[in-house]
């Protein structure tokens, strides 16, 4: 349904009609969230199907990978978790060079979709490789488009909005994401259900269902360019030519600050793998229920993600992605805080599920609503760009924050680990709200 109509949609709200008056409302104005609720343009929907799609078939592979690389074809644990790593520094880094390339080319579309089709063709690839160093191979490539692919895609989203319903566009977005989230683990282990051993029946699938996802954008998805009259209030009134797109981008007041943001709070975010991994030996969970935590926290993730990007527009997104964090330290200090004694299982199935519902709503209110707060702080021109910017940021800020945990761990133990973790963040909270007493967007938000 909202595929036949998205034409029609996108262009009642394209943002980039110098005619619309939202391009220019306060992004995160009360008054816009009070009135009546439009619906979303069909790109917004048809991004979110891509994903879907997509991470229907990313997760079919991630849940059988360590099985497939470590006992299957004799990889050590080590070797798969330093592939583990440096896979996730080359997408951090490497969004920068999908945000560039989209904003010099105005072709978002073009290399968003040539991103999903790297990652399609690499689960074609699995197929044919055997090997574990050309399983890395085709891994890097994969991450590759991954790192192509995210910094268009969401601007393609941002462009389709309004201002004020940005929290609400990438909530729908990333709720349809975390779906695909929660079914491609269950498409996995249904497969090898009815084919044991059946590795390469799970990415005859998954590589379907990515092929499926590139389909969908080719066929549906519209995109917003924005004119070269555009207005761009942010800059300066004389950019010289030839300055860097980034240096132009940081002399945004409010994306110095989401930057400065995000990195500071990125440094102490415990990952959700060692929260998982403290809840198993703090609880003494059964082995056998560990793959089950990570699907509690998407389906938290799921039905929170669209109320909170709401609550976001209305209550501002920089307010709501702090609040966000505090959930996340309010889950650390629930592991810290000892089990009453007794045999009774209720207080640990209390912690489990309390941990993992503060753990989703944590990703709820600050992965798209981050991205939420800096679309409308960035001119059309650069908006690809700058989103890049800001998601790698964070991404190199929580890898740096993953390795210094990983070490405390080594070191210290875990307890000592996550008190030090929870203590540095709840100091990362308190110097991140006093950097603004305002949330970025009312401050350096569009102004008519």
């Amino acid at each position: 349904m909202y595929l036949s109509t998205s034409r029609a949609a996108d262009a009642s709200a394209d943002p980039a009609d110098p005619a619309d008056p939202t391009d220019l409302a306060d992004p995160t104005a009360p008054a816009a969230a009070k009135g009546p609720v439009r619906a979303l343009p069909g790109t917004v929907f048809a991004l979110g199907l891509v994903s879907l799609f997509t991470d229907v078939s990313a997760e079919m592979v991630t849940a059988v990978l360590p099985l497939y690389l470590v006992a299957g074809l004799g990889m050590s644990p080590l070797a798969f978790g330093a592939l583990d790593g440096l896979g996730q520094g080359a997408t951090a880094l490497l969004r920068l060079v999908g945000g560039r390339v989209s904003d010099r080319t105005h072709r978002r579309k073009l290399v968003a979709g040539t991103g999903y089709a790297v990652s399609a063709a690499c689960k074609a690839a699995l197929l044919a490789v055997t090997a574990p160093w050309s399983v890395a191979v085709v891994l890097a490539a994969d991450r590759t488009g991954k790192g192509l692919r995210t910094a268009p895609r969401d601007a393609l989203i941002s462009l389709s909005c309004p201002p004020g319903e940005q929290g609400r566009a990438f909530g729908v977005h990333r709720a349809m994401d975390t779906t695909g989230a929660l079914l491609g683990p269950l498409a996995a282990f249904g497969v090898l259900w009815v084919a044991v051993d059946g590795y390469p029946a799970v990415f005859t699938v998954s590589c379907c269902f990515a092929v499926l996802g590139v389909l969908v954008l080719a066929l549906f998805v519209r995109e917003s360019a924005a004119p070269a009259s555009t207005p761009t209030p942010h800059l300066a009134p004389a950019t010289p030519p030839g300055v860097p797109a980034v240096r132009t981008l940081l002399r945004i007041p409010g994306l110095r600050r989401l930057c400065l943001t995000a990195v500071v709070l990125g440094l102490f975010t415990v990952g959700d793998s060692f929260l998982y991994l403290l809840l198993q030996r703090r609880l003494d969970l059964p082995v056998a229920w560990f793959p089950l935590l990570p699907v509690g926290t998407a389906a938290v993730f799921l039905l929170a993600a669209v109320p909170v990007g709401r609550l976001a527009d209305r209550r501002g997104r920089h307010r709501v992605f702090l609040g966000g964090h505090l959930l996340l330290l309010g889950a650390c200090l629930l592991l810290l805080v000892p089990l009453p004694s007794g045999p009774a299982p209720l207080p640990g199935v209390s912690r489990v599920l309390g941990v993992l519902a503060l753990l989703g709503l944590f990703y709820a209110a600050t992965d798209g609503v981050l991205m939420a707060a800096a679309g409308p702080l960035l001119p059309a021109g650069l908006r690809t760009t700058g989103l890049a910017v800001l998601q790698t940021a964070q991404a190199l800020a929580r890898f740096a924050g993953s390795l210094l945990f990983g070490a405390a761990w080594t070191l210290r133990g875990p307890g000592p680990a996550l008190a030090g973790a929870a203590g540095c963040l709840l100091l990362a909270l308190t110097a991140a709200a006093a950097l603004t007493g305002r949330d970025p967007g009312e401050e350096d938000g569009p102004r008519s």
